[in-house]
């Protein structure tokens, strides 16, 4: 059996920038696939660098470059295919200001530049070229070059007023022409931009076809893509469209290599009138052909006499039941031309006619629309998708306005229109793209019961977020059962360990409260005796063993109220919390022990409060201040340092930090930090850490903490700000835990 032949991997450079040139982008790739026999994978470069760089390691079998990379390239490529615009295999760079802010080549100084990207030919170096040709230097010249990456954004700048100047492909220096280009980019906009100055031409942009692909397919290659630019029956110039261009053709020297003209057998369309007599006059086709036959000098012939029957017969029809039920109408057809089966399309148009005048004859559009059919069905398996998609899918703009929502998100979400920007999803959609970090994973939100992960992802034009919202409840209840059962073998290993720490001063305790009780016993025989001289001496000793009985009943009452805080549910009621104001009394409580030990630095950056229990956050504080102090010798008091900061995420996440420049932690301590009773310190009871972890945890933030010995280690504690849409307590177990 054959194996399948792999796809070609098509790279585009970065400046498809609006949603449906990556729609017709997708359709070039398809069309490509069917003419070649292979399949096509159309991908986007993220930057003109990767574009380079990828063609140059030989990870791609075609290229869309920039006229510069289509030099570099050419001498080591199997073939270039140069875009065709307007008949033209070159372009100039326009110039661009906004119309009410006239400019000049003469008064550039000082501005500001908008360009796309540093290896845009048009967008950054035919300008560059030509102002040092003129004896302008570009970092002399303006105030400001900022990159945008598309000629899109590079536009709005100037229109924002953010920049001055910025410039554009064109291939004909011609007013009239740029703004037919402007207006395809910002719409009406257009007329607020005027271009002033236009760049010398270079050779356009193109398709790098690159030694990966072997010679027989490259030609094959070739021969599909020119042939789009001079068909005249495959209806494929609209796949064209995404690279603003009317086609591609070989250009070698100044000479453009056009492709073998076809036997022509079918044409775009034949368009005739038909009069009461059913006689057709001003027959007309491209090619002067139609269905193989000749249509030239037809004047006067029946529909049967122009055409075969399998075109003729339904044409004749449509012909008929226009003129009987006075409305145009349209039918499709399809018969054999050239040997292969082909789908046309056919309009018949009545013209009105006066009072008592003869019915004017009626007009008839036959055009064969077979590629444009393949094309209309992918369109509607793309459409499809979110359509069909169960899952809510969502496009907002940057502001958080509704521009699509698929059904299931209007039959999930109902209020999702009338509350608009305040509803929760898009809330949670926002603060997502705020993030603008995929490592972090999706937000989660709780809506009517039901738990939501929600991510925002933008899109190319950098305008739009397309949002997903998937339903994890039952993962999420999942999740807590098996975090109870975890729990439950956790709290199974953390009795055994509870009963050997708590052993030793239970042991303790009972021999001095033993002691204690035997030599009273004997004091009370002493007293009823009525010797005297050892009571001093005998009260002493029994002081002194009570004393240490109430130690080991001290570091009883500490274990358990630690094991307590370990396992008990998070505080229902929370409050917003000032976190600098809970660092600074947590600082007061560890002054004494600092001052012998480390001098104390602080960089409170503006932070928003959270949602905590007060008392539990500064719980956590204190636990992380004190290990950090205890970390740190008093020998090396004159070089240790405390650091304690806050700042604020770009996603409005609160960072905490504590530091310290103690011993630092081997790995495999590291690793057990935050395990109940695990310890270095004879004097702890292992339990600290474990407990501000799971006070953290239960306010949905993260404890973490890095070390290295002989440098010392950093505490982080990250909270959500208070006011975040997301929902991050868990639905709770049908059986909790008792606390």
């Amino acid at each position: 059996m054959a194996l399948p032949s792999p796809p070609i991997r098509f790279l585009t450079y970065p400046l498809l920038g609006v949603v449906k040139e990556h729609v017709r982008a997708e359709f070039f790739a398809r069309v490509l696939s069917q003419r070649v026999g292979r399949p096509v994978i159309m991908e986007q470069a993220r930057t003109y660098e990767s574009v380079e760089h990828e063609v140059a390691s030989g990870r791609v079998d075609m290229a869309l470059a920039t006229a510069e990379q289509c030099n570099l390239f050419e001498s080591q490529s199997r073939a270039v295919l140069r875009a065709v615009r307007a008949g033209r295999c070159y372009y100039h760079s326009a110039f661009i200001c906004r119309a009410e802010e006239p400019l000049s080549l003469n008064t550039l100084h000082g501005r500001r530049a908008a360009w796309v990207a540093p290896l845009s030919t048009a967008g950054y170096l035919l300008p560059k070229r030509y102002l040092e040709a003129l004896g302008l230097s570009p970092s002399e010249l303006f105030a400001e070059q900022r990159f945008y990456g598309t000629y899109r954004q590079a536009l709005l700048a100037v229109l924002s007023g953010e920049a001055d100047v910025t410039a554009h492909f064109t291939t004909h220096k011609e007013e009239y022409m740029v703004r037919a280009l402007l207006a395809e980019r910002v719409g009406p906009d257009e007329r607020r931009l005027r271009p002033f100055a236009f760049s010398e031409p270079t050779l356009a942009d193109g398709i790098i076809i690159t030694h990966r692909m072997p010679p027989p397919e490259a030609a094959a290659v070739v021969k599909a893509i020119t042939a789009m630019s001079y068909d005249e029956d495959g209806g494929l110039k609209p796949v064209l469209a995404p690279f603003d261009i009317q086609g591609f053709a070989l250009v070698q020297g100044a000479a453009v290599q056009a492709p073998a003209p076809r036997a022509a057998v079918n044409s775009d369309y034949l368009t005739l009138d038909v009069d009461t007599q059913e006689r057709c006059q001003h027959v007309w086709s491209s090619t002067g052909t139609i269905f193989g036959r000749d249509v030239r000098n037809s004047q006067g012939l029946s529909l049967r006499e122009l055409l075969p029957p399998e075109a003729s017969i339904p044409l004749e029809s449509l012909v008929r039941s226009a003129r009987v039920n006075n409305v145009s109408g349209r039918i499709h057809f399809r018969m054999e031309a050239g040997g292969q089966p082909r789908l046309f399309a056919a309009e018949a148009t009545l013209r009105p006619s006066g009072p008592g005048e003869e019915p004017p004859p009626l007009g008839l559009l036959v055009r064969d629309i077979t590629e444009l059919d393949t094309l209309e069905q992918e369109l509607y398996r793309l459409a499809s998708f979110p359509l069909l998609h169960p899952d809510p899918m969502l496009e907002l703009r940057r502001d958080g306005q509704l521009r699509y929502a698929n059904p299931p998100a209007h039959s999930r979400f109902p209020d999702l229109l009338e509350l608009g920007t305040q509803h929760p999803l898009v809330k949670a959609a926002m603060m997502h793209a705020r993030r603008n970090s995929p490592s972090d994973g999706p937000e989660l939100v709780q809506l009517a019961g039901r738990f939501w992960e929600v991510v925002a992802t933008p899109l190319q034009d950098n305008e739009s977020l397309r949002v997903f919202a998937k339903d994890v409840t039952a993962r999420k209840h999942m999740e807590v059962s098996l975090m109870h059962a975890d729990r439950m073998a956790s709290l199974g290993t953390l009795a055994s360990r509870v009963g050997h720490e708590m052993n030793n001063p239970l042991a303790f305790l009972m021999a001095n409260l033993s002691f204690a009780r035997e030599e009273i016993g004997q004091l009370q025989e002493a007293l009823r005796g009525g010797r005297e001289g050892v009571q001093a001496v005998a009260v002493d000793e029994v002081i002194d063993a009570l004393s240490e009985a109430l130690e080991g009943a001290d570091r009883l009452k500490v274990i358990v109220q630690d094991l307590r805080q370990l396992t008990r549910e998070a505080p229902s009621h929370r409050a917003r919390v000032d976190v600098v104001n809970v660092l600074e009394d947590s600082l007061k409580l560890i002054r004494n022990e600092l001052r012998h030990r480390a001098r104390l630095e602080k960089d409170f950056q503006p932070i928003p409060p959270v949602e905590a229990d007060e008392a539990g956050l500064g719980h956590v504080f204190l636990n992380l201040l004190l290990n950090a102090v205890q970390a740190m010798s008093e020998q090396d008091a004159a070089r240790n340092v405390l650091r304690v900061s806050t700042r604020v995420t770009s996603a409005g996440e609160v960072i905490i930090e504590v530091q310290d420049t103690g011993a630092g932690m081997a790995p495999e301590v590291l690793s057990r930090l935050f395990e109940p009773f695990f310890t270095t310190r004879a004097s702890s009871t292992g339990l600290g850490l474990s407990v501000s972890h799971a006070i953290v945890t239960s306010l949905g933030g993260t404890l973490r903490a890095e070390s290295h010995p002989g440098v010392g280690t950093l505490f982080t504690v990250v909270l959500p700000a208070a006011g975040s849409p997301v929902t991050t307590n868990p639905p709770q177990p049908e059986h909790g835990l008792a606390s």
